[in-house]
């Protein structure tokens, strides 16, 4: 885990932090500038500025104001990453990993503001240092005086706080640094990364969902969904049962019928959050996903990206799940209008490659028996597409907020699926929804 870092909290402390960038990127260009023209390459600023030493230090600061900087990051990035450039990429997947811990006398000053003076009280003993961190918060281990185990998320100070200014900071960082494409309207993008951080930084809001997963899958033996604490629980504390399972990346030496049966169960309940629960868990995050090889089930954590679907949109979807395993260009093509994918200003040509980008999602979907997602040229082929994408950049425009959050799901469980080498007979699963 990286080393802890103080949070800045104030809104000016945390504008500091963006301008010493500035400053900071300034300085190296300046310099590696001044080289290169001696040396009698010119002088090209963009070259200078998307160095690996300058995207580096662009992550760095970054990550270090938490929240804002790592949420727009997983938005923009949850689009066809293929109409980024390759800089912007390895910025935003820097920007994915973990965040820097809170210091324990920051981490401490927050408990007091939570749970007051008397804090200690609570537990016969909490660990100071975290097992894990992320975008907004960090988890701490605690036990009960009966030995139970709970698993602490600690909010860092600040965030909900500064979500607007944050976000428009980093925009104006990005935007001045080129490292946006000047044709991609991402004005609802930057509305969205507002709403869901400020959202995700609603630990109460989390707690609920958390709980309605938990009643949903009450009678599913695949899964465990964690324990809720609402007495240890405050709007920037989240308490619940710490649950010992092994995240599911490590589980690839397990049989093969074991990992295509736990791919299967996340693919099917995609399908159940989009067709009966109307509720999903947007982030496809592979730490947010657990297994517990005793009990052979799924764990799940992190519901802060839990988003509700409307009855129009999750039958839209069914249509458009419909029309693709039929590999029906026209179906596709009207399910894609109802869910609000194309603008009437949009050219045919445009349409029909984003339809194309549609079928080849739909793949899985109309293989006879198992699809073989580990040797599937899937992810290249839909990689090409999106390349095709980015050359008709007067045609890019953002789809539906919720459609890039059931998009950048879908496309998660299929990379989990190829990374455990799973095959999955996804037609039938699809069958029993229609």
């Amino acid at each position: 885990m990286a080393a802890p870092r103080t949070v800045p909290t104030s809104r000016l402390s945390r504008f500091a932090k963006l301008g010493s960038l500035a400053t900071g990127v300034a300085t190296n260009m300046l310099v590696d500038g001044a080289k290169s023209a001696l040396t009698g390459k010119g002088w090209d600023n963009k070259s200078l500025l998307l160095q690996p030493k300058n995207i580096e230090k662009l992550a760095t600061q970054l990550s270090h104001l938490r929240g804002a900087a790592m949420k727009l990051g997983q938005l923009l990035s949850m689009d066809a990453g293929d109409l980024l450039s390759p800089e912007l990429a390895q910025l935003l997947a820097l920007l994915r990993s973990d965040a820097n811990p809170m210091p324990h006398k920051q981490l401490v000053e927050v408990l007091k503001e939570e749970w007051g003076d008397e804090w200690l009280a609570r537990f016969s003993h909490i660990e100071l240092r975290p097992f894990a961190a992320a975008s907004i918060g960090q988890v701490h281990l605690a036990y009960k005086e009966n030995g139970d185990q709970l698993a602490v998320k600690i909010q860092y100070p600040g965030i909900a706080k500064s979500v607007v200014s944050d976000v428009d900071n980093v925009i104006s960082l990005l935007t001045i640094s080129r490292l946006l494409p000047k044709d991609l309207n991402i004005k609802p993008l930057i509305s969205e990364a507002k709403a869901q951080l400020l959202a995700e930084a609603d630990y109460k809001r989390e707690a609920q969902y958390l709980i309605r997963y938990k009643n949903a899958l009450a009678s599913n033996p695949h899964f465990k969904v964690p324990n809720v604490y609402p007495e240890h629980s405050t709007q920037h504390v989240l308490t619940m049962e710490y649950i010992k399972a092994e995240p599911i990346e490590s589980i690839t030496e397990l049989p093969d019928s074991q990992k295509s049966f736990v791919a299967e169960q996340l693919i099917d309940l995609f399908f159940k959050e989009m067709f009966e629960f109307k509720l999903i868990q947007t982030d496809p995050n592979f730490a947010n996903f657990h297994y517990q090889l005793d009990t052979q089930k799924i764990v799940l954590f992190d519901f802060g990206a839990t988003r509700e679907i409307s009855t129009e949109l999750s039958l839209a979807y069914l249509a458009l799940f419909k029309a693709g395993s039929e590999n029906n260009r026209e179906g596709v093509l009207k399910a894609a209008s109802h869910i609000g994918y194309f603008k009437n200003d949009l050219v045919d040509e445009y349409k029909n490659n984003v339809i194309d980008l549609f079928l080849m999602a739909c793949e899985p979907l109309r293989a006879e028996g198992e699809f073989d997602f580990k040797n599937s040229e899937l992810a290249l082929k839909i990689k090409n597409a999106g390349l095709a994408l980015s050359g008709q950049s007067q045609q890019w425009h953002t789809p539906p907020v919720d459609a890039l959050f059931i998009h950048r799901k879908l496309a998660g469980l299929y990379l989990i699926a190829a990374r455990l080498g799973a095959k999955i007979d996804v037609k039938t699963l699809f069958k029993h929804y229609l």
